[in-house]
């Protein structure tokens, strides 16, 4: 068995390779600028001459769509076609993107294929997300989600599950994933400052700014489509939360404060200024 991972240096991926290697099964690591590794292989969605030699001889698909991209079936569409017969499980969101529901539709009607539609990354608030270098850089969490709550979930615990499902000898169309738990902006704010001990707030902004925000990692069209979705999220869109991670891993999904406790390094804000 061989296991092609498109997004495979990523968020997802990255542990999901490390996953499956565990339990022996061949993993080919698909991205843009592939490292010196025989697992390595080039994968560029514009380019489809370099569908067929990633998929050759793979027999399962985990796949994370281009990143930015408003409407991903164009570009995809060549790569499903030269993946049918194989069990493909698509990396979607809980969130609904104008142009990525013809995606999970068609994924979803593949044999033997299935959807996961995860909540909000805990890691948006690592790493280069716009969220996490506000955290980091001023100690403040901006948003335009008001007091709606989300489900966050752990990228190693999606991750998971999409080991369990490629094991699996039947799956569902879709899998709601989500933690144990749902918190608003404000409360994610009041755990980190607990773990940190610093000063962590909440502070809600425009549907503009938050498109400004975002635009700074994402193309403008995506940016604005993506701060959007915060207005969902405020009619509480995502404050849910399923079961899937433990009935499919075994095992409790991490909660956000177990998250923050073993990142509390790439979450620690500024120590706040002294008076005068």
């Amino acid at each position: 068995m061989t296991v092609l991972i498109t997004g495979g240096t990523g968020n997802t991926g990255r542990p999901l390779a490390a996953l499956l290697r565990a339990r022996g099964v061949a993993v080919r690591v698909a991205s843009r600028h592939p490292a010196a590794d025989p697992d390595h292989v080039r994968f560029d969605w514009s380019d489809p001459r370099t569908h067929g030699p990633a998929l050759d001889g793979a027999e399962q698909v985990y796949l994370v769509p281009p990143i930015g991209t408003l409407n991903p079936l164009p570009l995809v569409e060549p790569f499903l076609q030269a993946a049918e017969g194989r069990r493909v499980v698509l990396l979607g969101a809980l969130a609904v993107f104008p142009g990525h529901t013809e995606l999970r539709d068609r994924v979803a009607a593949m044999a033997g294929s299935t959807v996961l539609r995860p909540s909000g990354f805990m890691q948006n608030f690592t790493g280069p997300h716009p969220v996490a270098v506000d955290l980091r850089e001023r100690g403040v969490l901006r948003t335009a989600t008001g007091n709606g709550r989300v489900g966050w979930i752990d990228a190693a615990d999606i991750a998971a599950v999409a080991d369990a499902v490629l094991a699996a000898d039947e799956v569902a169309d879709e899998y709601l994933l989500t933690g144990p738990e749902t918190l608003s902006h404000a409360e994610a704010a009041a755990i980190l400052t607990e773990v940190t001990g610093r000063p962590v707030r909440h502070q809600q902004i425009s549907l503009e700014e938050r498109a400004r925000q975002l635009t700074a990692a994402l193309p403008a069209d995506f940016a604005t489509a993506l701060a959007a979705v915060d207005l969902d999220i405020r009619r509480g869109s995502e404050d849910l939360v399923t079961t899937a991670v433990p009935d499919l891993t075994g095992r409790p999904a991490r909660s956000f404060r177990e998250f923050a406790r073993a990142h509390r390094a790439e979450c620690t804000p500024p120590p706040a200024p002294r008076p005068g």
